[in-house]
């Protein structure tokens, strides 16, 4: 990429960012976030690399929705209590492509449970303002309910904890899921300390964890990347040829990191960083990091690469990609960064002793 090339991308996203900052109209934001997408956009055809292009993606989207919670806060009476509004997920390990929706929740200070309920009454109309403000800018709500504004996710510091504590020492299908999702936590606007002790907590739970560290693998095995011995891909018929490159690729590489990252309390979210403590921590060798690191990104290329396609055909971006239709090169890289995939999901077998 030349930097003649990359220049006016930089400045319109200064522009972009400036815009977000004085923003005083939920109409304005989402002009702004449809903007950032199209950088973003723009950015991946300037072969800006993945991690560029999903990180400034995800700082933008974070601008955005720090500016809907000024907004939402005027026009709200919160009660006068610590509170902190948590990232989670994609959007928690700042690696949000063009097709994402929400995934957030709210913590809050609390003396007991009877002022938590309390609080929580206050705390949830302004929530519920926020994902709707933001799904007005393009953030579809979660289909899930993994938001703010719902009850289950707007909680006192000591009811995260609580349910962060039931899901390590029972974890079960669900409270896997959850794990997933929710351990990926990155605080967003409020008090930033609220996030970081719950971090702290969370990491005494998971430290050395064994029975916990292994059931997540065993969970995170159970989507293994679609590689066949005889052939290159292997796909479904159901899938119409097609291979989902985010439930069958960039996530083996995210469930890895994060189970690396729980084990040894590690504070990290974003899934290269992860990767990388694993081998300054002496988990994996740092030569098989970087190079599970580089195939991630690879991954996340395509995603882009098949999103960038949608949007300009007017379509709903996806994850959807038929190999068949990929140039010799490409399905090359693919082919790699899958066979990675495979790689770190058998250390994570070896590691948890784990036969199949």
């Amino acid at each position: 990429m030349s930097k003649s090339d990359i220049l006016p991308q930089s400045s319109a996203v200064a522009a972009c960012a400036a815009g977000i900052a004085t923003a005083t109209r939920v109409e304005v934001l989402a002009a702004h976030a449809a903007e950032a997408r199209r950088l973003a956009v723009a950015l991946h055809a300037a072969d800006a690399g993945p991690a560029l292009v999903t990180g400034l993606l995800s700082h933008l989207n974070d601008a955005i929705t720090g500016r809907v919670l000024t907004l939402m806060q005027a026009r709200y009476r919160l009660p006068p209590a610590r509170w902190c509004w948590l990232g989670l997920g994609s959007e928690g390990r700042l690696e949000q492509t063009l097709a994402t929706d929400q995934d957030n929740g709210l913590i809050f200070s609390a003396s007991d449970d009877g002022e938590a309920r309390d609080l929580r009454e206050l705390f949830l109309p302004f929530a519920q303002a926020v994902n709707q403000a933001l799904a007005q800018c393009g953030f579809p709500l979660c289909d899930g309910e993994v938001m703010a504004g719902n009850p289950r996710w707007c909680l006192s510091q000591s009811e995260w904890l609580e349910s962060f504590t039931t899901w390590v020492r029972t974890p079960e299908p669900e409270a896997l899921l959850n794990a997933s999702i929710f351990f990926d936590f990155r605080p967003l606007a409020g008090d930033a300390e609220l996030a970081a002790e719950l971090r702290g907590e969370l990491g005494k739970l998971t430290r050395g964890n064994e029975i916990f560290l292994r059931m997540m693998t065993a969970n995170a095995l159970a989507a293994p990347p679609p590689l066949g011995r005889l052939r290159d891909f292997v796909t479904v018929p159901e899938a119409g040829g097609k291979v989902d490159l985010k439930k069958f690729g960039s996530r083996i590489f995210v469930d890895a990191a994060r189970i690396f990252a729980l084990g040894n309390a590690a504070s990290e979210t974003a899934t290269s960083e992860r990767l990388r403590g694993a081998a300054r921590d002496g988990i994996i060798p740092s030569a098989d990091a970087e190079a599970a690191v580089h195939a991630f990104h690879a991954l996340q290329a395509v995603r882009l690469a098949v999103q960038a396609a949608a949007e300009g055909a007017g379509d709903s971006p996806g994850n959807q990609i038929d190999p068949d239709r990929l140039n010799e090169f490409d399905r090359r890289v693919l082919l790699e960064s899958l066979r990675q995939a495979r790689s770190l999901q058998q250390r994570l077998k070896t590691r948890f002793h784990i036969d199949s």
